[in-house]
């Protein structure tokens, strides 16, 4: 039996202000493909399939046609909620959408019922844990102990005890698979998820998932292999600059009467290259080797020793997509630097009063017609002043 593992679809984000919808359209596109090709029997969506807890209606309706397609296509679905997520709103319908291949795992109640699948004398029981929140499902757990761990442990213990009796009731042997949106020991943050916690009382032990056949993790966007049988599939788009170095896609996963069988990384195109530049206005906007950076987003990091002028607007003469613009000036030799509070009470002359607010702001000198259309100011002021 062939699975597909995805997570942290999060449709309906925004990168940086611009709009991925195309951008998820296409990633659609490629999961039906792949589902076609590789003649995948159940697609795994471990958490986050949307980016806020109340979508937008062209979101859903994205969704809506991504299950309908999935479903033409020959595979069932197995979906669990993350932290993104409305639990109760993404979990309505639950029990009738399985009458149609659509397995919803949104709530506590449902972590030890398994979507069960059946194909050439073996069986393969998909337990789908959603995002638990430690304080809201402690004392249904019987956890005492703060953090995501003790309760992952303690949902896992009921998926366990429902595991045992399956196999010891089953007539042909009986897989394991654990969907969980959770982070992971060992796993790699980027910029783009949302914190579970603070002080790493979300942390859960890769020990906690011993076991199962097989683990599709969710939460990190980053494709991470934390052992053999446990996985992060990765989101399949990048959400933040921090994952430029990453390749998108899923994990296919073969399941046999013998349990885990094949594991195999399915990489699928961006839709566009994510650039994180850094250097020299000047520099940036000559160099020939950063043509492909033309069609890219881009993060762009300038180090002039000054703040260059309209740096946004020339940069995009050249780099169109241009999201991100930061200041780290290299090689500046200052003295001890001064506040504007300091400059304020050194300074006599209207003019460099305001020239020094302008060099603390922008971070440069004023320019000599900068300097010219103040000082005419300043003597328009003086000359109303007067007149008055």
């Amino acid at each position: 039996m062939r699975l597909l593992h995805t997570s942290d679809w999060h449709l309906g984000r925004s990168f940086h202000g611009a709009g991925l919808l195309d951008a998820q359209r296409g990633f659609i596109d490629e999961l039906v493909r792949t589902v076609t090709e590789r003649r995948i029997d159940v697609v795994l969506i471990a958490g986050d399939v949307y980016d806020r807890a109340l979508p937008g209606v062209d979101v859903v309706a994205l969704f809506d046609d991504a299950l309908v397609r999935l479903r033409h296509a020959g595979a069932q679905v197995v979906v669990s909620s993350g932290n993104h997520d409305s639990a109760t709103r993404l979990g309505f319908g639950g029990r009738l959408f399985a009458e149609a291949g659509l397995h919803l795992r949104t709530r506590l109640d449902d972590v030890a019922t398994p979507a069960v699948f059946e194909r050439d004398g073996h069986s393969v029981a998909v337990y789908a844990l959603p995002y638990l929140e430690p304080r809201m499902v402690a004392e249904q757990l019987g956890v005492e102990a703060p953090g995501h761990a003790p309760v992952v442990e303690a949902a896992l213990a009921l998926v366990r005890e429902d595991l045992a009796e399956r196999r010891a009731a089953s007539a042909v042997p009986v897989a394991a698979v654990v969907l969980a949106h959770v982070f992971a020991a060992g796993g790699k943050a980027s910029t783009s998820e949302r914190e579970l916690s603070v002080g790493g009382l979300d942390v859960v032990p890769v020990s906690h998932f011993a076991g199962f056949d097989y683990v599709a993790l969710g939460h990190l966007h980053g494709h991470q292999e934390l052992a053999a049988h446990v996985r992060y599939s990765g989101s399949p788009l990048p959400y933040s600059f921090s994952e430029a170095g990453h390749t998108k896609g899923a994990v296919l996963v073969e399941l046999g009467a013998d349990g885990l069988r094949h594991v195999e990384r399915i990489e699928w195109p961006a839709p566009k290259r994510l650039a994180v530049l850094r250097g020299e206005l000047d520099v940036l906007l000559g160099d020939s080797a950063l043509a492909w950076a033309e069609q890219a987003w881009c993060q762009v990091t300038l180090t002039d020793s000054e703040r260059p002028g309209q740096a946004m607007e020339r940069l995009r003469r050249r780099f169109p997509d241009t999201l991100v613009l930061a200041y780290e000036p290299e090689g500046r030799v200052e003295g001890a630097p001064k506040t504007y509070g300091d400059r304020l009470r050194e300074a006599e002359d209207p003019l460099r009063v305001c020239e020094g607010f302008v060099e603390h702001v922008r971070e440069r000198r004023t320019s000599d017609a900068e300097s010219r259309l103040l000082r005419d100011v300043l003597g328009a002021a003086a000359t109303a002043e007067v007149s008055a």
